[in-house]
């Protein structure tokens, strides 16, 4: 990872990891179900159903395809930690075994995991120059 920023490195490592639980997620809870019908699974600690994996999945995606460059890689620490701010924020609010948007369980572990990765986001974002130092090249 050599000649990488931060946020490169943060983009692409919390890419791969929530496209792994998002696969990982379908073998434990695969199911579509939505308000009153949706089910839920635990995987860790962590609620989840077919829905909450498909959101791992895009965003982990997202992460992976933003990590190619500075610029994008901070877009995407400093944009995904504000959306995680929101879903933060409505996740405390709907509370430990609601759903969000009457699609995905939510619990307390996952309004945690959410604020902590919110705040790193952004943290890391912020703290990362949007275009890499470029190093001079060896003859």
């Amino acid at each position: 990872m050599q000649g990488k920023t931060l946020a490169q490195v943060y983009a692409l490592a919390l890419g791969v990891v929530l496209v792994l639980l998002g696969i990982l997620g379908f073998l434990v809870e695969p199911s579509f179900g939505v308000g009153d019908s949706a089910d839920r699974g635990t995987l860790i600690l962590f609620d989840i159903n077919g829905w909450h994996n498909v959101v791992h999945l895009l965003s982990g995606i997202v992460g992976v395809a933003l990590a190619g460059t500075a610029a994008k890689a901070r877009l995407f620490c400093i944009g995904y930690g504000a959306v995680y701010v929101v879903v933060t924020i409505l996740g405390f609010l709907v509370g430990d075994g609601g759903l969000l948007l009457s699609l995905i369980p939510i619990n307390t572990a996952d309004n945690l995991l959410h604020l902590v990765i919110a705040v790193t986001g952004i943290a890391v974002g912020l703290s990362t120059p949007a275009v890499s130092a470029r190093r001079p090249a060896v003859a």
